[in-house]
């Protein structure tokens, strides 16, 4: 609730030495031409900071791009709107364009927030292919990514898309007033002033529609403020802002992702139905779900150890393991 942080006196499930140990390599480079390039780290346990380091120039005030952790914020912001009653996720033909007979009439919200509407897109950031041509060559985002064809009928196939996130954030940005002023009204005043992350701001795009996919700027702190809402199941300060229910929807698995690691805008670590061992962290718990973003970037939520890490950095090669260093944390954490 404001900027008081103690790590001296932590709790005593912390094993503090151990605890500084995992911190510090997280800022060292395991090699003489790494590029891990930690910028943050910040750990919450049972709502407080744990631990807290930053590179040389950044600091708890300095606003750090999330790059695709952007994307679990634009879900929140249609939960407030379910909530709300002005979004439903079993809506279709949400986008001028796909009136019917088009066959991305049938896409609805659910599948877009699943990755599963079908629309033929290339996440690639290759020169010409589809995320580099919408991040970097578009008036309007929203607007390239609908102009799609259908690659698959909808809801048949599990395909990642940064394109489908700024749909959704067109949507939401029409759903409050159809303005740049209007949605940041409704992003600051129902989320982001109301969990204290005072800092966060979604860049907008050359149509003022906000970049819903990859451009939100926060602190690092701000971003834990994020994960500690989401832990606490959409509830800040006794007051509900995301629907009831509507974190377990989040992080139930997409049946056609791989693994069982996609909820709706939300990477998950559950394994397969027939198989909770086979899940990308094999070593870390199986309700840990994550904001993820480009260079590695995450904030992770471990409810059952009332855990949320958030790591901030550019990292251009293989020598950052979020699993490694999450491990390093749990294990610094005594259970009771």
């Amino acid at each position: 609730m404001g900027s008081d942080v103690d790590l001296e006196n932590l709790d005593e499930s912390v094993d503090k030495i151990r605890l500084q140990r995992a911190v510090e390599m997280a800022f060292a480079e395991p090699g003489p031409g790494t590029g891990r390039n930690t910028q943050a780290v910040v750990v919450v346990l049972k709502n407080r900071i744990i631990a807290e380091k930053y590179a040389p120039g950044f600091d708890k005030d300095t606003p750090m791009l999330g790059w695709s952790m952007s994307k679990s914020v634009t879900n929140a912001l249609v939960g407030i709107l379910v909530k709300d009653k002005r979004l439903d996720i079993n809506s279709s033909a949400l986008v001028d364009t796909w009136k019917a007979p088009d066959p991305r009439n049938k896409i609805t919200l659910d599948m877009m927030l699943r990755m599963s509407s079908g629309l033929e897109f290339q996440e690639s950031y290759a020169p010409f292919k589809d995320a580099t041509q919408m991040l970097y060559a578009s008036k309007s985002m929203a607007a390239y990514a609908a102009g799609k064809d259908l690659g698959s009928a909808p809801d048949t196939q599990w395909y990642y898309s940064s394109g489908t996130t700024n749909i959704i954030a067109k949507i939401v940005k029409d759903s409050v007033g159809g303005s740049l002023e209007s949605f940041h009204r409704f992003s600051k005043n129902r989320l982001f002033d109301k969990i204290k992350a005072f800092s966060a701001v979604i860049e907008p795009d050359a149509s003022d529609a906000f970049v819903g996919s990859s451009y939100m700027f926060a602190t690092a702190r701000d971003w834990a403020r994020f994960g500690l809402f989401l832990k606490n199941d959409g509830v800040w300060d006794n007051e509900r802002l995301l629907p009831k229910g509507w974190m377990d929807y989040s992080t139930r698995p997409t049946p056609m992702a791989p693994m069982g690691q996609y909820g709706a805008q939300f990477w998950l670590n559950a394994g397969t139905r027939d198989n909770p061992e086979n899940r990308k962290f094999p070593s870390l718990p199986q309700d840990l779900y994550y904001c993820s973003g480009f260079n590695g970037q995450i904030v992770a939520v471990i409810p059952s150890k009332d855990v949320v890490v958030v790591r901030l950095g550019v990292t251009h090669d293989d020598s950052w393991d979020h699993e490694i260093f999450i491990k390093q944390v749990l294990d610094s954490i005594r259970d009771e």
